[in-house]
């Protein structure tokens, strides 16, 4: 797919949207630092890695996050749902183990846009939903200059509602803050070297 220009979030307000892939925590850290207020954190309590917030301070303030863990995905699924329409929070992500149904996702969806509130489901691949207003398959990607200051980053919207689809390769810059397009990495043809 082609490159396309950056949008200022790549998230709808107000709607609830999906991530796969291995790069999903930080495609999850960069739209929380975008927005501004409280972040609610929803998952499993058995799943191993919980999300460290001071792991994300390079991208989002941890101070905006709060984790909270369930016994089950019926619980994850209706702590998300009360946390979308009570509004309390600008974003719930919301880490999934099992595919949605179709009434689960679109109970989601109404309690986004009764809060007005915006939603991300971290999901296991192949396990989207048809409510979901976007999906995103996110991946790191090996930078051969290797930048320490930052992971360069492909994300690809497989699924849109209400727009287009497309690929973005992405940089986090925290000392500005934002988000940075950048040219894909590529082999060019020819010799390593000039003495070749």
């Amino acid at each position: 797919m082609p490159e396309t220009p950056a949008p200022p979030s790549p998230l709808r307000p107000a709607r609830v949207h999906e991530a796969c892939g291995p790069g999903v925590t930080a495609f999850a850290a960069v739209v929380c630092a975008q927005g501004k207020g409280p972040v609610l954190w929803v998952r499993e309590g058995w799943q191993a890695g919980t999300p460290d917030p001071v792991g994300l301070s390079a991208i989002c303030d941890p101070a905006r996050i709060l984790i909270a863990r369930t016994k089950s995905q019926a619980d994850t699924l209706a702590v998300a749902e009360e946390a979308l329409r009570d509004g309390a929070v600008t974003m719930v992500v919301i880490e999934i183990t099992r595919p949605l149904d179709l009434r689960e996702g679109r109970r989601l969806q109404l309690a986004a846009k009764a809060g007005q509130t915006t939603g991300l489901c971290l999901i296991p691949e192949g396990a989207g939903s048809n409510a979901s207003e976007t999906r995103w398959h996110c991946t790191p990607v090996l930078d051969p200059q290797e930048r320490s200051d930052s992971t360069l980053m492909r994300w690809e919207i497989i699924k849109n509602k209400s727009g287009t689809f497309g690929v973005w390769h992405v940089r986090w810059d925290a000392a500005a803050h934002r988000l940075d397009v950048v040219s894909p990495v590529v082999q060019r043809p020819g010799p390593a070297s000039a003495s070749d």
